[in-house]
């Protein structure tokens, strides 16, 4: 009795185990996540992403900024989607303003709840989407991990740490840190400011109030682009109108940003921040100059999107896959 006793805690023991490792090896994101359950999960979404873009050829910018502003708040979960009439959610935030890219997003969705109904998440529709917006912009193709499920949060004052266009560049490196991103993956992914543009409400203070000082200027600015920046933001003009983030080619995924920024005429002031610490800096003129510099970006910036899509993941039996993108189950 005694033997059989002992038997069955060894059982029982072993089979904890098994499933605690199998808890684990199903809690990992890797790449082709969906190859059984939905083979044609990825094409799908693509086909979406080209299909708006032959429409809208903003499309990409939407879709890339989307997948950064919803990792750096609750992690990549899908939470920046949700929209169902409460005054607390996410997107309404301040710093998510003009985000756009919705609407593909939910037809993807869409398409996907018709061919496997219940197994793609909306936060790894939003990983895809953008890495089918940098290759559509000409940009390196990388492989994007999934098995991300749908968080159960969006709240407007988990925005508070996202990073603001007018943070100095220390705080800026501390909240990249924070979410275990590096110094050289916060130049990488700055570098996303290759292409789409952004709202005159975003200069107000770099054109006009540096520093929090009346009609100062942000001296890192060219004088010259400083004078085409206020063309196109007057003070008291609309706060709406946009402009390039990139002035040369803003349609295009290339490393011109980087340029842009070691020269001056970097539109954002969170970029020019870069040019003003010693570490970013050595990493923005480490991919200025040769051709072999210019591919290794495309490169590293495709990993940095990839550890990015780590950040907070939901994965395993946390979370859901949400029906709707934009609502909770």
């Amino acid at each position: 009795m005694s033997s059989v006793l002992k038997f069955s805690n060894a059982s029982i023991l072993a089979l904890t185990l098994f499933y605690l490792l199998l808890g684990v090896s199903e809690a990992k994101l890797k790449v082709g996540f969906y190859s059984q359950t939905c083979p044609n999960a990825e094409l799908i979404v693509t086909s979406v992403v080209k299909e708006s873009t032959a429409t809208d050829s903003k499309t990409p910018a939407w879709l890339l900024r989307l997948h950064f502003h919803d990792c750096f708040v609750e992690g990549c979960d899908g939470s920046i989607l949700i929209n169902n009439g409460d005054l607390d959610i996410e997107r309404i935030a301040m710093a998510h303003q003009g985000l756009r890219g919705f609407e593909e997003i939910n037809k993807a969705k869409s398409k996907l709840e018709t061919e496997c109904p219940g197994v793609v998440s909306c936060a790894d529709i939003v990983a895809l989407a953008a890495r089918d917006a940098v290759v559509l912009s000409k940009g390196h193709n990388y492989q994007v991990e999934t098995g991300r499920r749908d968080g159960l949060v969006s709240r407007n004052s988990l925005v508070d740490d996202f990073p603001d266009v007018n943070d100095p560049i220390q705080l800026l490196k501390s909240k990249f840190r924070n979410k275990g991103l590096s110094d050289k993956e916060l130049v990488l992914l700055s570098g996303a400011h290759t292409i789409g543009s952004t709202a005159c409400i975003f200069m107000i203070n770099r054109l006009y109030k540096f520093n929090g000082t009346d009609q100062q200027s942000d001296p890192a600015i060219n004088p010259i682009f400083l004078s085409q920046l206020k063309t196109h933001c007057p003070r008291d003009g609309d706060g709406n109108a946009r402009i390039p983030l990139d002035k040369v080619s803003d349609k295009v995924f290339d490393d011109q940003i980087l340029s842009n920024i070691k020269d001056g005429f970097a539109t954002l002031a969170s970029d020019a921040r870069l040019n003003d610490d010693g570490i970013t800096k050595q990493v923005i003129e480490s991919y200025v100059g040769s051709s072999a510099s210019k591919s290794s970006f495309g490169l590293d910036f495709g990993d940095a999107m990839v550890k990015m899509g780590r950040i907070g993941v939901k994965t395993g039996s946390m979370g859901e896959i949400r029906k709707n993108c934009s609502l909770f189950n």
